[in-house]
């Protein structure tokens, strides 16, 4: 039967079916990429190699590569170096309307916008990658896209911000082989609007400068009702430096900072280390160190919340100069509900309440503290165990009491070990591809 007649004659079902047998490497090619020339079996670029690379492709890429690369569309495909190596891209690594695009040890910098923008796409993964020095933003995430950043990772140095996300996209963060590091940005180091972060730990977040993107100088920056859980679980989390301060929570947003087995340490982050502002909540688990800011360590307005729940320590913030330095200040119909830690050594009170909003504290510990353990203005209240029903409290406590009920009972419970083993199995089958042999 010549081509002619088998094309004519036969279903496209079958006509695949035997095109899959004769040509299979197509599915799951492996092409080679040298940017430096140097190897004229390879192709000379990434653009070059994209037209042949079908689902279940594999592109290793060698070099350093001068263009910007535009996935569109594509399924299953991993780009990246052979194991334990680097490459660079210097250009615009831009993914969009795609599923499973899992990239490895690519460094990319792009001196006229973005870093890595991806739009539209789902299960993409950077493992071992940096997006540094770009003209624009390190990491972008919008269209409902997800992202795991894996093993370590860097995106410093970026003219309008680490990472920013949006348009309901999720950015994860796992550094179980190292650090994860967004540092000196012009503008925040995480801004999500609209969006969901979450790191596992050995994440640092500092030193992000003071500029013209919006959050300059924050090291977290959250707004319309963007969700984020910062878990120290393969090392510490650190918001260290950042001249605006550590994280702002605002416009209904949430977030959450919990340890299992590592500190989260929020320190020398400008005049305040967490704002929860405009209808927020921000809750600390456990292993939370809040210390030496020159305001309030937390800084609770505008009908917000805040829990700090367990062992956490809110040590040395304030100044002397400043009349509203705290431990934990809390404002305008906003809440603090805590339960243990230690707060102390602070300029200011422990806590401060102002303008109608309220304080319910018990098992917390209080050392020179230089305003005591609290202090309210007329409007603000308290529930404590500094004294039962019916006695004089301790002195220099003059807050109200608005009922003799106690305090509120909670039970706490250990977060979860999050399920990494997709992540792990996606590394471990590249991991077989691109080791040379």
């Amino acid at each position: 039967m010549t081509c002619k007649n088998f094309l004519r004659n036969n279903s496209p079902l079958m006509i695949a079916s035997v095109l899959m047998l004769i040509f299979p490497i197509a599915l799951h090619a492996q092409l080679m990429v040298d940017c430096s020339g140097t190897n004229p079996y390879a192709y000379g670029s990434i653009n070059a190699a994209l037209p042949n690379a079908g689902p279940g492709s594999s592109i290793i890429v060698t070099g350093t590569c001068n263009e910007s690369v535009y996935l569109q569309g594509v399924n299953n495909l991993n780009l990246g170096t052979w194991w334990g190596q680097t490459a660079t891209i210097n250009g615009a690594l831009s993914i969009s309307n795609s599923t499973l695009v899992y990239l490895y040890g690519l460094n990319v910098t792009n001196p006229f916008g973005d870093g890595v923008n991806v739009s539209n796409s789902r299960s993409v993964v950077l493992d071992t990658c940096t997006s540094n020095g770009n003209a624009g933003v390190g990491l972008r995430a919008n269209g409902m896209s997800d992202v795991g950043v894996i093993t370590k990772g860097a995106f410093d140095n970026n003219a309008s911000g680490g990472i920013n996300l949006g348009g309901n996209s999720l950015v994860s963060l796992g550094g179980w082989g190292g650090l994860i590091d967004i540092s000196n940005n012009t503008g925040p180091g995480v801004y999500a609007s609209l969006g969901a972060f979450g790191t596992l730990g050995n994440t640092t977040i500092s030193n992000n400068l003071l500029g013209s993107p919006q959050g300059a100088g924050l090291g977290i920056m959250l707004l319309g009702g963007a969700r984020a859980q910062i878990g120290a679980l393969f090392g510490p989390n650190i918001l260290q430096g950042n001249p605006a301060g550590g994280a702002s929570i605002g416009e209904g947003s949430e977030i959450s900072f919990w340890s299992i087995g590592q500190p989260n340490i929020i320190q020398s982050n400008g005049p305040t280390g967490v704002s929860v502002n405009l209808g927020s909540q921000a809750t600390f688990f456990e292993g939370s160190q809040i210390t030496d800011h020159t305001g309030a360590g937390v800084d609770v307005y505008a009908n917000s919340q805040v829990n700090v729940l367990g062992a956490n320590q809110i040590l040395r913030n304030g100044t002397s100069t400043d009349p509203l330095s705290a431990g934990i200040r809390v404002d305008g119909n906003s809440q603090a509900f805590v339960r243990g830690g230690d707060i102390s050594q602070n300029n200011g009170p422990g806590f401060l309440a102002l303008v109608n909003s309220s304080v319910d504290f018990t098992g917390v510990t209080f050392s020179g503290d230089s305003g005591g353990v609290i202090t309210c203005d007329s409007t603000a209240t308290m529930i404590s165990d500094l004294a039962q029903p019916n006695t004089t409290p301790p002195a220099g406590v003059r807050c109200k009491t608005p009922h003799a009920l106690g305090n509120r009972r909670v039970t706490r419970t250990q977060p979860a070990v999050p399920d990494l083993s997709p992540y792990k199995a996606l590394q471990a089958k590249y991991k077989k591809i691109a080791t040379k042999h």
